[in-house]
C-alpha cells in the first residue's frame, strides 16, 4: 500500500457498516489506508461492502454482530484481539429510529432504539478500549444527530438516545484523555440515507424538511464520511469531547 495513506497500519472498527453512513464512512477510511473490521447484523449486505472495499484494494473483513447483545460484542473483541491485537479507530454508527407518538410506543420499541444507539456504543467502547489503550493512537467517533441538540415531535426515543450518546461522548472524552484517545461526535442533519427513506419517499414530508434547511438541500453520505475521516486522522489530535453539527444550518435558526 502506498506510504502516503494517512491511516496506513491503523485498524478501524465500524458498526452499522452494511449501509448508509456506516458504509460510506468505512469505505472512506479504507481509502485512507485503514484496515477495516465491519460490523452489522445483515451478513449479505455486510459482505457486499467488504467486496466493494477489497475491489478498491482495501483490507476489510466483516463480523456479524448485534451491538445490543453483550455476548456478541464480547466475541467481536476476541476475534479482533486474535486477528490484530489492537484497535486504533472505533466508529459507533449503528442506530435505528421509530417514529410515532409516545403513547403508541411499546416498551420493546423504546428499548430497541435506546439499546442500539446508546447501549451499543457503551458495549463496543467497553470491549474495545482495552485494545486501543497502549496502541499509541486512538480515535472514537460516535454518530450522534441534530436530535442530540433539538427535537421533533414523534422522535422521543431517538432524541433521548442521541442526547444520551452526546453526554456519553463528552464524559468518555475526559476519561480517556490521559490515554491520548480522542472521543468526538458528528451530528448530521437530514442526510439522504436508507433510514430516511420514509421521509424521502413522501413528497410533502421531503419538502417540509428541506424547507427548514437554510442551504436548501439534504446532506450527502460523502460529506459526512469526509468529516469522519478528518476526525479519525492525526490532524485532529487536539480535538476531543466535542460534537460537530453538519446540518446545512438547521440548528443555527
Amino acid at each position: 500500500m502506498p506510504i502516503d495513506k494517512p491511516l496506513q497500519d491503523r485498524v478501524a472498527v465500524i458498526t452499522g457498516a452494511s449501509r448508509g453512513l456506516g458504509r460510506a464512512i468505512a469505505l472512506a477510511l479504507g481509502e485512507q489506508g485503514a484496515a477495516m473490521v465491519l460490523l452489522a447484523r445483515d451478513r449479505v449486505r455486510l459482505e457486499s461492502v467488504v467486496d466493494e472495499a477489497r475491489a478498491m484494494g482495501v483490507s476489510a473483513e466483516c463480523l456479524v454482530c448485534d451491538v445490543t447483545a453483550e455476548d456478541q460484542v464480547a466475541e467481536v473483541h476476541n476475534r479482533i484481539r486474535e486477528r490484530f491485537g489492537r484497535v486504533h479507530i472505533l466508529v459507533n454508527n449503528a442506530g435505528t429510529n421509530v417514529r410515532k407518538p409516545i403513547t403508541e410506543f411499546t416498551l420493546a420499541e423504546w428499548r430497541q432504539v435506546l439499546d442500539t444507539s446508546l447501549t451499543g456504543a457503551f458495549l463496543l467502547c467497553r470491549a474495545l478500549i482495552p485494545l486501543m489503550q497502549g496502541a499509541g493512537y486512538g480515535r472514537i467517533l460516535n454518530l450522534t444527530s441534530i436530535m442530540s441538540h433539538v427535537a421533533l415531535a414523534g422522535r422521543s426515543a431517538y432524541a433521548a438516545s442521541k442526547a444520551g450518546l452526546l453526554g456519553f461522548t463528552k464524559a468518555l472524552a475526559l476519561e480517556l484523555a490521559p490515554s491520548g484517545i480522542t472521543v468526538n461526535g458528528i451530528s448530521p442533519g437530514p442526510v439522504a440515507t436508507e433510514m430516511n427513506q420514509p421521509i424521502l419517499a413522501n413528497p410533502a414530508l421531503h419538502e417540509q424538511f428541506t424547507s427548514r434547511i437554510p442551504l436548501g438541500r439534504w446532506g450527502t453520505e460523502t460529506e459526512i464520511a469526509r468529516l469522519a475521516v478528518y476526525l479519525c486522522s492525526a490532524d485532529a489530535g487536539w480535538i476531543t469531547g466535542t460534537d460537530v453539527l453538519v446540518d446545512g444550518g438547521w440548528t443555527a435558526q
